[in-house]
């Protein structure tokens, strides 16, 4: 026998060694086979379950907030105008956001927490900072971390797709004010308080800007 012929066979048995092993492992499938219905169950009801299941609650919204209420309603929109937005993502944004904003303003350094405030929502910080600095105070503040983060609320607007959601935070954070002369009137650097704050962000869903802006302050 020639040595071709011999290559030839011998590729041919590893070919069908092969074909047999890919059937044991995987089986064999004609085309696309669709998923066998259980017993006794048509096409129909198949189809009927897997609408229910599709157009159940959504648990990035369910996990937050009661299924059914304007407020879950409001996300909803949200998510059909942007189906890339989280509602677990943004909570995790906000809890970050807090702390940012808080201890700019609680520091006095404005600039950097700027491109996140609304502009009603900056002036009021601006002229409580200037107060303080009219004073001769100076705040020495600590953040201690976020102990309840809460999805108090949210909005939408379709017209605009201005979405807005209210958040209520429960943080902790130490605090000092000095006066001029570098005298603790109050707080302590070792004795932590609690800061409750509500606070609402707006952004419009589906633009290219991703910030969420600080539009109201509550406490």
């Amino acid at each position: 026998m020639n040595s071709p012929l011999l290559q030839l066979l011998v590729l041919a048995g590893i070919a069908v060694f092969l074909i047999l092993r890919l059937k044991s492992v995987l089986g064999t499938r004609d085309g696309f086979e669709k998923p066998p219905l259980p017993r006794g169950a048509t096409s129909s009801d198949k189809r009927r379950d897997f609408e229910v299941i599709e157009g159940g609650p959504d648990p990035d919204i369910t996990d937050h907030v009661e299924d059914g209420t304007p407020t879950a309603q409001a996300l909803t929109e949200m998510k059909r105008v942007e189906p890339d937005f989280s509602v677990s993502d943004f909570m995790a944004g906000a809890r970050g956001a807090y702390e940012m904003i808080l201890m700019g303003f609680e520091r006095g350094d404005l600039a950097e927490i700027k491109p996140f405030l609304a502009e009603d929502v900056y002036e009021s910080f601006a002229e409580v900072v200037e107060a303080r600095e009219a004073q001769g105070l100076t705040i020495e503040a600590e953040f201690v971390g976020v102990r309840e983060l809460t999805l108090h609320g949210a909005t939408f607007d379709k017209a605009s797709d201005r979405a807005e959601i209210t958040m209520r935070f429960i943080g902790e954070m130490t605090q000092v004010v000095r006066d001029n002369s570098g005298e603790v009137i109050e707080g302590s650097p070792t004795q932590a308080k609690k800061q409750k704050d509500i606070w609402t962000f707006a952004r419009t869903m589906g633009s290219n800007d991703p910030n969420w802006v600080l539009v109201a302050t509550d406490a």
